[in-house]
């Protein structure tokens, strides 16, 4: 089957998230701070790219992640609820290429870009599965 994609410059999706114990930089282990962790915001910025892609995808088709290039500008304590949001800024082929941008209940705290490629699940399982002895 050929890929052929509804995603769209201008689309967007958001991912939200709540700062705990389990994800701050002190438990993650990417710092001595009990704030939200930045390998955090990073899985949540990607979350909300991967959801927007998946939900315009063809059957048997997925997107994964290829680049993602942040800054984490602001610290965020826990009980306090995080968003990303996902927008899509180009389309090239396979390769869709997206704004995101991370939230608390305050300000912005990070931004940046992130870059997936579509992939047809079957073949790209059996390349993986591949490496296997």
């Amino acid at each position: 089957m050929d890929y052929t994609s509804k995603i769209a410059v201008g689309m967007t999706h958001e991912a939200v998230d709540t700062v705990t114990d389990a994800n701050t930089a002190l438990t993650i282990g990417s710092g001595s701070l009990a704030v939200y962790a930045t390998p955090a915001m990073a899985a949540l910025m990607e979350r909300a790219a991967a959801e927007l892609c998946q939900g315009e995808c063809p059957e048997g088709w997925t997107t994964v992640g290829t680049s993602l290039n942040i800054t984490h500008r602001a610290a965020t304590p826990t009980g306090l609820t995080v968003r990303a949001i996902a927008e899509v800024t180009g389309v090239d082929g396979r390769a869709i290429s997206l704004k995101v941008t991370a939230y608390d209940e305050r300000e912005e705290i990070g931004a940046g870009t992130h870059t997936r490629f579509a992939v047809a699940v079957d073949k790209f399982m059996a390349k993986a599965e591949g490496k296997r002895p």
